[in-house]
């Protein structure tokens, strides 16, 4: 719902040396590389230091294994290993940073192209499903191209730009995925109407209280081809959304200490 903010796209390879040697450290209690890590068991009987060793490694892997995708986990483990032995490098600390970061312009190459190619088909399938969808019944197209369908209409105050609201909204892609959800949370939440994407703001400045839309939000009016986290460039969203109050009771503030 904020607007949109640049995603990471060098790979954080310090954080993930820095994670994988506490790993390596916290399973070897001390030790030198006399232990193999694969071939290492770890079941629920393990030590803690084991146990937790291998929870930090599995997690590390997890979180970069997308950036990470094609890390030779030989040459990983012999360099690790090395290091930690105390051994002299195969490689000078000048190669190692020529070759990282090569590696890493062309990681970042590569993801800007995957950016630009989900950009391109994501604005095809937008395109489609928003022409289909304003010939529906129901289906009200505005100027700058915002698509809604009054599912409830509401008899309360109406929605003004410069106001708070309460309400339960569910934001889904073109694909069914739920991205976010105030129902999920279990509670509505309150917002500025001037602090949400375009087609957002717009939407809710022709609900009133106690009314449901669905809104059909173009990309441009949306994230654009930048994207956000967990929406890809050039989605087209659709938002169910409630509006229960306007200009809600704020909840007080606590009373602050006397200093």
């Amino acid at each position: 719902m904020n607007k949109v903010r640049n995603k990471v796209l060098v790979p954080k390879f310090l954080a993930l040396a820095l994670v994988s040697t506490l790993a390596f450290g916290c399973a070897n209690n001390g030790n030198k590389s006399d232990q193999s890590g694969s071939s290492a068991t770890v079941t629920e009987k393990s030590t803690e230091l084991e146990k937790v060793g291998y929870s930090i490694g599995f997690a590390t892997a997890e979180s970069y294994k997308e950036s990470l995708n094609d890390l030779n986990l030989d040459t990983f483990e012999k360099g690790f290993r090395d290091a930690y032995d105390g051994k002299k490098a195969a490689l000078t600390k000048e190669q190692m940073q020529e070759v990282m970061t090569k590696y890493e312009e062309k990681k970042q190459a590569e993801m800007m192209e995957k950016m630009k190619q989900d950009a391109v088909k994501n604005k095809t399938a937008g395109d489609k499903f928003l022409a289909e969808n304003a010939k529906k019944e129901g289906v009200k197209t505005t100027k700058s191209g915002l698509q809604y369908k009054v599912l409830k209409p509401g008899t309360g105050k109406p929605v003004a730009g410069n106001e708070m609201v309460k309400i339960n909204y569910e934001g889904k892609l073109l694909d069914g995925k739920v991205f976010d959800s105030s129902y999920d949370r279990g509670e509505p939440v309150v917002f500025p109407v001037e602090g949400m994407i375009p087609g957002f703001t717009e939407g809710l400045k022709l609900m009133k209280e106690g009314s449901s839309y669905e809104l059909y939000i173009p990309a441009a009016l949306a994230y654009g081809e930048t994207g956000n986290t967990g929406i890809d460039p050039n989605s087209t969203l659709i938002f169910k959304v409630e509006v229960l109050e306007v200009n809600p009771k704020m909840p007080e503030q606590p009373a602050q200490p006397k200093q």
